[in-house]
């Protein structure tokens, strides 16, 4: 059987109503889950897949995919509007997505966040159909050693993301890495910094940290200065993104979908990182570097590009391999195994129908997403128009409910106003909270790698220079640290020359 043989045995299972609508319903679910904070994309896709088991393999699974890609997009919408993430993938879109909202700016911004997602989302489709089988092998090349060094990489975006001063940027990402190293140590089983307080031997509850960390400040800074914004209209605008725009960003968005191809397709990096590390790279080549962080639009399309490449490259691993991309593919994972299908190699030649079919309906998600996000859109923008003294409370409530309900925990809903009084004092004090969310993320990947490259070697350090993977993640991370330090003489001689050519006037 060929490949038109596969294409034509595939269509008939895309092409009917049963199919559609699990997609457009997957799709809304979807971003409807990812704008309420603290209802993550991996919560909706575990509380659909029930629903599936009834249902025929092909059209159970299209639902997941379309709650998948939904819940990415959707996260993006409360990061603009109330500088509150839906899901941790949108954490980066609120650099520039809430100070262009502050500005009047919200529905360009989120026009924006909807025009990348939709091209990011299809460069990744097509690159699972184009190169599902080479990045699949690729991927499995990565051990302890690559995975180390990669994430050492990524965390140079720490600079990217810092503001104006890197030494408060550096401050914040090493306290993230302490607060990372909090519960059970993975390599020997031993508590650290639990205080023996059972809640703490699974670590810090990510989404109480990343809650507490960007919501409530903003909550708390109201309440400090309630009538600080009196007088300023903080309006939805009419503004769209015109086509000179999305032109403008159309580069950073291409590399943005292939940063989060590449991270999606090595199991267990995720999108968050993907996100933050397209906004650093945007940031370091944009010449309107400058104004990143204060509403720069080619920001908002690059942390969305990078964290909706991730979502078709993550099937890469699950369909080639059968190793689940990351924590929601491990959950759709399930949902071919309910069905009597199991990912990996065989499947291509036992149930190649199958596989065609997901294919052809990840394509016309694309398209859905971007009708069904349109209409979202125009739903939820006018969130802006609510006075703070309305908006402030509501998100609170928001925010305790969606942090309980991951745990049904109070020890989380503590640790988010922990964080929150954290977050306000580093708002106060003009410390990005970027780089401490960064370090959070990646350190626990940093340790274990690390340490399972010197189980692996009996400590001896030269396994971390074993393949040319390795060796291309050092050359990188150097270039990157010596690229930062020319840019940092560059802008002091910069600045001492303005400053020289004041005191002459």
């Amino acid at each position: 059987m060929n490949v038109f043989d596969d294409l034509a045995a595939a269509w008939p299972l895309v092409a009917n109503l049963e199919s559609f609508l699990a997609l457009a319903g997957g799709i809304t679910i979807g971003v409807i889950a990812g704008a309420i904070p603290g209802m993550s994309a991996t919560m909706a896709v575990a509380l659909t897949l029930p629903f599936t088991f009834a249902m025929q393999p092909i059209t159970g699974i299209l639902l997941l995919l379309g709650v998948y890609k939904g819940g990415i997009f959707g996260g993006s919408i409360p990061a603009i509007l109330i500088k509150t993430p839906g899901t941790p993938a949108s954490s980066a879109t609120i650099l520039d997505g809430y100070p262009m909202a502050e500005k009047g700016q919200a529905g360009k911004a989120l026009d924006m966040a909807l025009y990348a997602s939709c091209t990011a989302d299809m460069i990744s489709n097509l690159s699972l159909i184009m190169f599902a089988g080479w990045l699949a092998s690729f991927a499995l090349s990565f051990g302890p050693p690559e995975f180390f060094t990669l994430i050492l990489f990524s965390l140079t975006i720490i600079a990217g993301v810092s503001g104006d001063s890197l030494i408060k940027g550096l401050l914040a990402a090493v306290f993230g890495l302490l607060l990372a190293t909090v519960g059970l140590d993975l390599v020997y089983g031993t508590n650290r910094f639990t205080f023996n307080d059972a809640n703490l031997m699974g670590g810090l509850n990510f989404i109480a940290v990343l809650i507490g960390l960007f919501a409530i400040p903003e909550i708390l800074a109201y309440v400090w200065r309630p009538r600080s914004d009196k007088g300023q209209i903080r309006a939805l605008g009419e503004q769209h993104v015109t086509f000179a725009e999305y032109r403008r960003c159309f580069r950073t968005i291409i590399r943005g979908s292939f940063i989060g191809v590449f991270l999606g397709s090595i199991p267990g990096i995720g999108a968050a990182p993907a996100a933050f590390l397209s906004y650093s790279e945007a940031r370091r080549r944009s010449p309107n570097k400058k104004n990143f962080g204060k509403g720069e639009l080619e920001g908002v399309a690059a942390s969305e590009s990078g964290n909706n490449g991730v979502a078709g490259a993550t099937l890469i691993p699950l369909l080639a391999l059968g190793v689940p991309g990351d924590v929601i593919t491990a959950i759709i994972i399930g949902a071919f195994m309910v069905h009597g299908l199991q990912p990996g190699p065989m499947m291509f030649v036992a149930n190649a129908n199958i596989i065609y079919a997901l294919f052809m309906g990840l394509i016309i998600s694309s398209v859905l997403l971007f009708f069904i996000g349109g209409v979202a859109i125009r739903m939820f923008r006018y969130i802006v128009d609510v006075p703070k003294s309305v908006l402030m409370p509501a998100v609170l409530i928001l925010c305790v409910f969606g942090v309980y309900a991951v745990n049904n925990n109070v020890f989380d809903v503590i640790v988010m106003f922990l964080m929150g009084w954290l977050g306000y004092f580093m708002l106060r004090n003009d410390i990005p909270a970027a780089p401490f969310l960064i370090a959070f993320i990646l350190g626990p990947l940093l340790e274990d790698n690390f340490r399972q490259a010197m189980l692996m070697s009996n400590g001896a350090a030269d396994i971390l220079f074993r393949s040319w993977i390795t060796w291309f993640f050092w050359g990188a991370t150097f270039l990157t640290i010596a690229a930062l330090v020319r840019t940092g003489l560059r802008q002091r001689s910069e600045a001492a020359e303005a400053l020289r050519a004041t005191t002459s006037e």
